[in-house]
């Protein structure tokens, strides 16, 4: 196991998740790197932030020369990167940030990898894993059949998924190309506690708490695959320490749903943990589709799970459950980010005036 790995983007929600993954399950040190922008939040951190094997370092992964720092000084022998811009609906609205860290942050990241280890000695270049984490979105959209493979050819709908379909092909060529030793992986929808407000799950969560609307783009028909979070953290380790230089595997959970399902699952639980507001389906609310909704993601994990012997340990039903006792429990969290940061707004008008519609997400 690799026993020093810098870690970017780790104050977000997955790459938090695999921060304190590798602290609390592992012997290994974790130098975390984050721009802390608004979805940035180092209080998802705060049961590692006093482990002297855990530590973070704020910077911006278009920045080559901090980069060429950290590696100096962590001598890491893997990178985990995890830093992007990830809300489809913020690409629709401000597609340049998207460009700028997904595909340029990437860029940037490969090449202060490659310098570093130009300048390694033998054993680090052998041992040196780079593990790029991506999304089944660069997949485009897969019709009522059939399930995303590591072979299905991209085609990306948004800013965003077009940003990390670029970023993926990047990080291929710089293996292909300089040999560096990348390992990728795609990965289906997450959830689970420290999710930021925007996403589906918890805005569902705390609109239904407050008694507001739950907007449902279109007729709620469009399908994910749902990931929980910590079985992706335990399935990014794995890969990263045993899958193969040059491969990629995609991570789903095999839990397919509508979004409608989705929010009316949310709004069951919520009706025996937090009866006052019940029924809280009362409060779903159909609004118009965001543009280039895809309408179904659907991965096909057999790779995973026969090569490395990964198996999701939640399923749909364990996993919302354990995610909306979390936000039961831990205002402490996303109050602040509630009031202050994400009110619920609607996003990816592309321009359009938002004033007085509610607010959305679908992932």
């Amino acid at each position: 196991m690799r026993a020093r790995i810098l870690v970017t983007g780790g104050a977000g929600f997955i790459g938090s998740a695999v921060c304190r993954y590798i602290i609390r399950e592992t012997q290994a040190a974790v130098v975390n790197v984050d721009k802390l922008t608004y979805a940035g939040n180092l209080a998802s951190l705060r049961e590692i932030g006093d482990d002297p094997r855990y530590r973070f370092v704020r910077a911006d992964i278009c920045d080559r020369a901090a980069l060429d720092a950290v590696f100096g000084e962590a001598q890491p022998d893997a990178v985990m990167h995890l830093a992007a811009e990830s809300h489809v609906d913020r690409s629709i609205d401000g597609a340049r940030d998207f460009i700028d860290t997904n595909i340029v942050g990437t860029f940037t990241l490969l090449e202060a990898a490659r310098a570093y280890l130009a300048g390694a000695d033998a054993g680090t270049r052998e041992n040196f894993r780079f593990l790029h984490v991506s999304t089944d979105e660069v997949y485009g959209s897969l019709g009522p059949q059939g399930l995303f493979s590591e072979t299905t050819r991209y085609d990306p709908s948004s800013p965003y998924s077009a940003s990390k379909a670029a970023a993926d092909h990047l990080a291929t060529a710089w293996a292909r190309t300089y040999g560096l030793p990348v390992v990728l992986s795609n990965c289906s929808n997450n959830y689970g506690p420290y999710h930021f407000p925007e996403k589906l799950i918890p805005l569902m969560i705390l609109n239904a708490l407050d008694g507001r609307p739950l907007p449902v783009y279109g007729a709620g028909a469009n399908v994910r695959d749902w990931l929980h979070v910590e079985d992706h953290a335990r399935a990014l380790w794995l890969i990263l320490n045993a899958g193969r230089i040059g491969e990629k595997y995609n991570v789903g959970g095999r839990n397919e749903r509508t979004n409608l399902e989705v929010v009316h699952a949310v709004c069951a639980i919520l009706d025996r943990l937090a009866p006052g507001g019940a029924p809280h389906a009362r409060l779903v609310t159909h609004v118009a589709d965001r543009p280039g909704h895809d309408r179904r993601y659907a991965i096909d994990a057999t790779k995973l799970e026969t090569e490395l012997g990964w198996r999701a340990r939640e399923t749909f039903d364990t996993g919302l459950e354990k995610t909306v006792r979390w936000y039961l429990d831990n205002d402490w969290w996303w109050r602040p980010l509630r009031d202050k940061v994400y009110t619920g707004e609607r996003l990816g008008l592309a321009g359009e005036k938002a004033a007085g519609k509610a607010s959305c997400a679908s992932r």
